[in-house]
C-alpha cells in the first residue's frame, strides 16, 4: 500500500505533481504516485531542456520564468522581530512545472503555479497554500518590472531585478492562515551562484543538476498581521532560485537544506541529499557581504543529526544538528524555533526557522524532505 510518508520522499517535485494532478483532474485511474513518479522520472524529462555545465546566467533575464524546464521555484525565508520582541519567520514560494514543452494560449497554456505561504511564531504556525494554471492572469512571473504572483499574494518591484521590492500577501480562509503582510525587500549583498557559476550538481556520478543561485543577503522591514494584530517587524531574508528538468535519481530519498546568516555577516548554505545505501551528497557555499564566495566540497562537509521528533502524523525527523567545517573552523549547534514545523500541504514536509550556537552565533532556515 502507498502512503503519504512514501510519497513525501521527493516533497518539492511532488508538490509539483500534486499541483498538476489538481488542475488538469485525473484523466486516468492510475495511482496518483505512479503519475508523479513518471514526472520525476529521468525518461519523463526528455522533452524539457537538460541542465549542462559551462551555461552563463544572465540577469536580470534568469530572474525570470524557464517555461523549457520542467520545474522552478523563487524560495524566499526571512528571520524577523518585532518592535516588542516577538521573532516570526517567513516562507513565501512560487513554483511553476511544465506539462509539455509545446506553447498555448490562455487555458491550454502548458505552465501550472503552486503558492506556499507560512508565517511562524514560537507558539503557532500559520500556513496557507494555492493553486493556479498559467495562461489565465492568475499566476506567472513577469519583468519590466518584476513582478511575480499567484492571486492576492504579490511580489512587485521597482526594476527588472527583484530588489528593491515590496512584498504584499492576505490569507483568511481558516483559522491557520489569518495572516497579511507587507514588506520592503531590500538587497545588501551580491546574488551567489551556488555550484560552479550557477551549475549545481545533485549526485555525485549521474549527471543530475539544477542551474542555482541565490540571493542570501536581504532585509525585509514591514508589517504583518495576524489573527488581526499588528507587528511592525524588519529583519534579514534569503532567495533561493532553481530550475531543472530532473530532480533527483530513482535511489534518492529526500534532501536536508540549510540556509544560515552566521554573526560575522557570512551567508552559509549546506545540502545534503540523501540516497539508499550510499553516502548522502554534500555540496554548499560560504558567501560574503563584499561578494566572495567560497564552494564547499563534500569532504568540507560533517552533518549530524542530534534528536529526533515524531509528529502525529507518523514523521520522524531530526530537529537539531551539529554542523562542522573543520577547514573554516565552524562548529554549530542547529536548534529548531518550533520542532513540530511539520507544513500542512498536499504532499507535506519541515520547513522553519533555525537559530545556531557554537563557534559562531546565527539564524536561518532548514527545511527537511523525505522523512
Amino acid at each position: 500500500m502507498r502512503t503519504l510518508s512514501t510519497l513525501s520522499r521527493l516533497p518539492v517535485f511532488l508538490l509539483m505533481a500534486a499541483c498538476l494532478l489538481t488542475l488538469q483532474g485525473c484523466e486516468t485511474e492510475s495511482d496518483p504516485e505512479d503519475q508523479a513518479i513518471v514526472m520525476l522520472s529521468q525518461e519523463s524529462g526528455e522533452q524539457f531542456a537538460r541542465v549542462e555545465p559551462g551555461v552563463r546566467l544572465t540577469f536580470p533575464q534568469d530572474h525570470l520564468p524557464h517555461p523549457e524546464f520542467r520545474n522552478e521555484w523563487w524560495y524566499l525565508t526571512a528571520n524577523l522581530k518585532s518592535e516588542t520582541g516577538e521573532e516570526f519567520g517567513l516562507q513565501w514560494t512560487l513554483f511553476r512545472n511544465a506539462v509539455s514543452t509545446q506553447p498555448g494560449n490562455g487555458w491550454q497554456d502548458p505552465q501550472r503555479y503552486m503558492a506556499h505561504l507560512v508565517v511562524t511564531g514560537e507558539k503557532k504556525l500559520w500556513a496557507a497554500e494555492r493553486f493556479a494554471r498559467g495562461g489565465i492572469g492568475q499566476a506567472g512571473v513577469t519583468g519590466r518590472p518584476f513582478r511575480a504572483w499567484l492571486d492576492n499574494w504579490l511580489w512587485l518591484s521597482h526594476s527588472d531585478s527583484p530588489f528593491p521590492s515590496t512584498l504584499t500577501f492576505a490569507d483568511g480562509e481558516s483559522p491557520k492562515s489569518d495572516m497579511a503582510g507587507k514588506l520592503e525587500i531590500t538587497q545588501t549583498g551580491p546574488l551567489v551562484l551556488q555550484g560552479v557559476q550557477g551549475y549545481s550538481r545533485k549526485h555525485a556520478t549521474q549527471p543530475i543538476a539544477s542551474y542555482y543561485y541565490s540571493a542570501p543577503f536581504l532585509t525585509l522591514k514591514g508589517e504583518l498581521e495576524l489573527d488581526g494584530k499588528l507587528y511592525r517587524v524588519e529583519g534579514k531574508g534569503w532567495l533561493d532560485r532553481e530550475w531543472s528538468s530532473v530532480g533527483l535519481s530513482d535511489s534518492q530519498l529526500g534532501w536536508d537544506w540549510f540556509a544560515i546568516h552566521l554573526d560575522d555577516g557570512r551567508a552559509l548554505m549546506l545540502y545534503q541529499i540523501r540516497e539508499k545505501d550510499h553516502r548522502p551528497y554534500y555540496f554548499g557555499s560560504l558567501s560574503w557581504p563584499d561578494g566572495r564566495t567560497q564552494g564547499l566540497k563534500p569532504e568540507d562537509i560533517k552533518l549530524s543529526p542530534v534528536s529526533f521528533t515524531t509528529n502525529d502524523e507518523g514523521h520522524s525527523y531530526p530537529h537539531a544538528w551539529y554542523i562542522e567545517l573543520p577547514a573554516y573552523q565552524i562548529q554549530l549547534k542547529v536548534d529548531t524555533v518550533r520542532k513540530e514545523q511539520w507544513l500542512p500541504f498536499i504532499f507535506s514536509y519541515w520547513e522553519g526557522p533555525v537559530k545556531v550556537t557554537g563557534s559562531h552565533s546565527g539564524q536561518g532556515y532548514m527545511e527537511l524532505t523525505g522523512y
